[in-house]
């Protein structure tokens, strides 16, 4: 068969088009349960499942339970279908080799070896690859979170602009899940809302629109100084929900982006949004605060970032959050100003 992609993999079953052994593994549960559910709820009608419906559990089962499970005949259906989950769990997992170079031909079978992936080293990987549709869910990284998230919004037809994803990736990381399990709390409330707005991230996910890390480290970045001081007296009073280690991640993101503006300034503008990441707004933004920001002044603040990163989990400093973030502002003025 082949690697496949979430979508031709989510797009096959929709079509009904099915291989005989699907095997998903890797880290992002979020795209693994999709997948499961996707299968479950439409390879068979309702009525087929009954008979042609079996789910095992990689912990509960043995390599001949899952053998027999597959090799039964349907029952007034064309198809049955076989989840078996958690198979990292199933004792002697590396043994179905032989079934997958070989599986029913009335049978789909789904393999789900959630949290990792199946050892390249093996002979069972080499027949997935040859003869399964195989499927890795890898992890979101985090500077790639909000263009995700804003292109998932389009396709369940719910708006998320640009600043409430990156605000979202800030303060819940790359949990995928998690923050899917936030939005859709949002659309269930507001079901009329076909937009993200900061209102209602502050009102259903309590993540404060006034007073964010976001926007405090865009105030400081354009020198609003009566704004960031603002903000910076509410943060030092209420450092529990916005410990150290956010701030430093904050900056660092803004930082990063600066840093790769210095070289995409340097291209035609069409390139810009290639080269930094994000939208052509976004990029376009970001490289006209370079005037503000040189490369040299960016590379000196990155580093300064990085020294309170490590302070803010305790290396080489036994300061508290406040006084380590009112000194890591201080000489990023100081920065600022040179």
């Amino acid at each position: 068969m082949a690697v496949m992609t979430f979508k031709q993999i989510a797009d096959s079953i929709r079509k009904k088009e099915f291989a005989p052994v699907y095997v998903l593994d890797g880290e992002e549960a979020y795209f693994l349960d999709q997948l499961m559910d996707l299968f479950e709820a439409n390879v068979l009608s309702p009525s087929e499942k009954e008979f042609n419906l079996s789910v095992l559990y990689g912990r509960e089962t043995n390599k001949q339970d899952l053998l027999n499970a597959c090799m039964r005949f349907p029952m007034f259906a064309d198809k049955q279908l076989v989840l078996l989950k958690d198979a990292a769990a199933m004792d002697k997992f590396n043994e179905l080799e032989k079934y997958i170079e070989q599986p029913c031909t009335t049978t789909i079978l789904v393999i789900e070896y959630r949290n990792k992936k199946v050892d390249g080293k093996t002979r069972i990987a080499k027949a997935i690859k040859d003869k399964a549709a195989y499927f890795t869910a890898e992890k979101v990284k985090e500077d790639a979170m909000p263009a995700w998230l804003m292109q998932w919004g389009k396709e369940i037809g719910f708006e998320i602009p640009e600043k409430e994803a990156e605000m979202l990736t800030l303060y819940l990381g790359s949990h995928l899940q998690r923050i899917v399990n936030e939005i859709e709390k949002i659309r269930i409330n507001v079901p009329e809302q076909k937009m993200l707005t900061g209102a209602l991230i502050q009102k259903y996910i309590g993540i404060s629109r006034e007073y964010n890390l976001f926007d405090f480290v865009d105030e400081f970045i354009d020198g609003n100084k009566d704004k960031y001081y603002r903000m910076l007296s509410y943060f030092l009073s209420n450092m529990k929900s916005s410990p150290m280690v956010l701030v430093t991640a904050s900056l660092q993101n803004k930082f990063q982006a600066l840093y790769r503006a210095n070289y995409a300034a340097q291209l035609p503008e069409k390139d810009w949004a290639t080269a930094i990441g994000g939208s052509p707004w976004f990029a376009k933004n970001v490289v006209a605060k370079t005037k503000r920001w040189p490369l040299y002044k960016v590379e000196q603040c990155m580093m300064t970032i990085a020294e309170f990163n490590r302070r803010s989990v305790g290396i080489d400093s036994d300061a508290g959050d406040s006084e380590n973030f009112k000194e890591l502002i201080g000489r990023l003025e100081l920065i600022a100003a040179s």
